[in-house]
């Protein structure tokens, strides 16, 4: 259930989505009644390979996907390419996991360099990602479904502050 407040807005107030990302095939981050509602709204959809099965098998067209593994970059228009990078998680939707390719991604725009982190325990892949793409204007890192006992699949904040470093962001979104 939403917490007080945090429902205000419905799909029917989403505009049009031009690239829908998607890290992961949990619910929390692919919810099949929210991704039927906004499916008319959705150009392309940007994910990590697997996760297009579950997409054709609920209607969308499997020309409107664009599926990745790991460090590979598409073109989306002239001067916005995305980069699909690892994280630290894992996939599934009920008793089988790690069918499908988690991800995080590097947004190239004329103007900005965003990293999407999606979940992701802390590792040394943040450092790697900082390295090959960074510096970064904008980091959007998961922070908030911590746990000691999940250190390896989400992080603790103080973990999100030093991916951030790694990545050599100059701002930092905790979500």
């Amino acid at each position: 259930k939403s917490f007080k407040g945090s429902d205000v807005y419905t799909t029917d107030d989403f505009p049009a989505i031009d690239y829908l990302f998607i890290t992961h095939d949990h619910w929390d981050h692919m919810d099949y009644d929210t991704l039927l509602k906004i499916k008319p709204k959705i150009k392309k959809v940007i994910t990590g390979l697997g996760t297009g099965a579950h997409l054709e098998h609920w209607g969308f067209d499997k020309n409107l996907l664009i599926e990745k593994d790991w460090n590979e970059e598409i073109i989306l228009e002239e001067d916005f390419k995305v980069n699909t990078t690892p994280g630290r998680h894992f996939s599934g939707r009920g008793l089988k996991r790690n069918q499908i390719l988690w991800m995080s991604f590097v947004l190239t725009t004329p103007t900005m360099k965003i990293f999407i982190g999606g979940d992701s325990g802390y590792d040394a892949h943040f450092k790697t990602i900082g390295e090959r793409y960074g510096p970064f204007d904008l980091a959007v890192i998961e922070c908030g479904q911590y746990h000691r006992y999940w250190k390896y699949i989400h992080m603790m904040p103080e973990d999100a502050v030093q991916a951030g470093i790694d990545l050599n962001t100059k701002k930092l979104i905790p979500v």
